[in-house]
């Protein structure tokens, strides 16, 4: 299964450079006025609007506790709180906000997770 998610920003730019420099994405697609980021199974598409599109959530899925330490510590300048365990959902996470202000989040599942499709 694939799919992109996109939003609109009014400085794709800076946006496109905080995700590549700081969120370790690649380009994947660049089009007029739109361009498309990978990492891993994720897309994200940016695309040129009057007003960046700030609803949801950019999830940045690692593999352990200690990953996510090491991208808080990289991370920490817009980080909103330290790492911590959530009980309910079962992971390790901390949220941030990228130039927009869309809210993003670094986790690791502390369970077991089905095969990926």
């Amino acid at each position: 299964m694939s799919g992109i998610v996109f939003f609109a920003t009014d400085q794709r730019s800076a946006i496109v450079d905080f995700y590549m420099e700081r969120l370790d994405c690649t380009l994947w697609l660049e089009q007029e006025g739109c361009t498309i980021l990978r990492r891993e199974n994720l897309l994200l598409g940016f695309c040129d609007g009057e007003e960046p599109d700030t609803e949801g959530i950019v999830t940045i899925v690692l593999d352990s506790e200690g990953a996510v330490e090491s991208w808080y510590s990289r991370l920490q300048d817009i980080a909103q709180s330290d790492p911590v365990e959530n009980e309910r959902f079962d992971i390790y996470h901390f949220f941030g906000s990228d130039p927009d202000g869309r809210t993003l989040e670094v986790q690791t599942f502390l369970h077991e997770l089905p095969e990926e499709p």
